[in-house]
This record gives C-alpha cells, structure tokens and sequence, in this order.
C-alpha cells in the first residue's frame, strides 16, 4: 500500500488534538502522538517542526472552524449564542486547548491573526446596528465589549462542567448544560437589547 501523506498528516492532526486537550502542550508527549496517529515521531516533526508549532497549527485550525461554521448574527444574536454554545458542547475540546495555551503559552503567538478575525467580527456586529445610537469609536467598543461578554458566557459553562452541575444543584453535566443553554440565550438577548439590537 502507497504512503498517504495526507492521512498522515490528519492521523496526526487528531492525534495531537485530544492529546494537548487531555495534558496540555507540557504534559503532551509526542511518543504518544505517534502511537495514537499509527505515525512515527520523525513524520510529526517533519509535517509541523515542533511540540510547540503542532499545539498552534491544532488551536488555529479549531479557532477557524468554529469561525466557519457559527458566527454572531447582529440580528438574531440570542439565537447565535445558542448555536455557538452547541458547537461548544459537541467541541468541548477548543475550551481545553484555550485554556492551556492560557496558562502555558501566554507569549500571544498567532495574536495578530486572531485580533483580525475578531475585528472582522467586531465590525459585522457594528455594520449590522449594534448600539447604532452611539458615537461610530463608542459603537466599535460596545460591539467588542458584547463579543466578549457572549464568549465568556458560553466558554465558562465548558471550562468548568462540575462547577456548574455543582452550581445549579443538576444531577448531571447534561442537565447542567441543558438549563445554562436556556439562560446563556436569554442573557444574549438581553445583552443585544441593551446594545441597541433588535430583540
């Protein structure tokens, strides 16, 4: 059978993925990589350099995909929040990895890239009438300031489940997250009335 660089290359992908989730870029170790892509060691260092250059080419790669398949729609933003909070729940990975990048590799390596995808957010927010009644600098900052605020009611739901389940008094994480989906919503609303949405 021919050699599939390709399949390599996405073995290793998935690989490296649950294994940074699961220990963070320290605790990764790349002879476990290999084991689990059914690769060698010399092919993850020849298809991404490094520990360190695999862990950004995995967090770009998750950052883009959910960029790709949800986004926040200036005129149904409640319902937006909802969406992004299932793709969390079927994803919880992304929440891991970023808080690992957090705590391990704050140097703020691929920044540039990131800021300019969050503006292009930022600015379909603004384009779409967030906080219209504002100055345009005020309105910029009104629509970041939403952006945010919906990130994080979504993410810490995924960043700590037991605190959650525990929080709410819920048997389970599902319950947990079944109740917290229905208020995230609600808060989003309010959040997009308060910025000048429509609700």
């Amino acid at each position: 059978m021919a050699y599939d660089a390709e399949d390599t290359r996405r073995r290793i992908f998935d690989a490296a993925a649950d294994e940074f989730a699961e220990h963070g870029l320290a605790g990764a170790r790349v002879d476990r990589i290999a084991t689990a892509a059914r690769a060698n060691k010399q092919a993850i260092y020849l298809y991404y350099g490094s520990k360190e250059k695999l862990f950004a080419a995995i967090l770009r790669a998750k950052l883009e995909e959910i960029s790709i398949s949800v986004s926040i729609d200036p005129d149904a933003v409640a319902e937006s929040a909802g969406q992004i909070f299932d793709w969390y729940r079927e994803h919880p990975e992304l929440i891991r990895l970023l808080l690992w990048e957090a705590l391990e590799a704050p140097d703020g390596a691929g920044e540039s890239e990131r800021r300019a995808g969050f503006q292009e957010k930022v600015h379909h927010l603004v384009a779409g009438g967030v906080a219209r009644h504002l100055p345009e600098d005020a309105r910029v900052r009104a629509a970041q300031d939403l952006l945010f605020t919906i990130m994080g009611l979504i993410a810490w739901n995924f960043a700590v489940p037991g605190t959650c389940r525990v929080v709410l008094g819920e048997e389970t994480d599902q319950a947990a997250l079944a109740r917290r989906r229905e208020t995230v919503i609600e808060v989003a609303r309010r959040l997009a009335i308060a910025a000048g949405e429509r609700p």
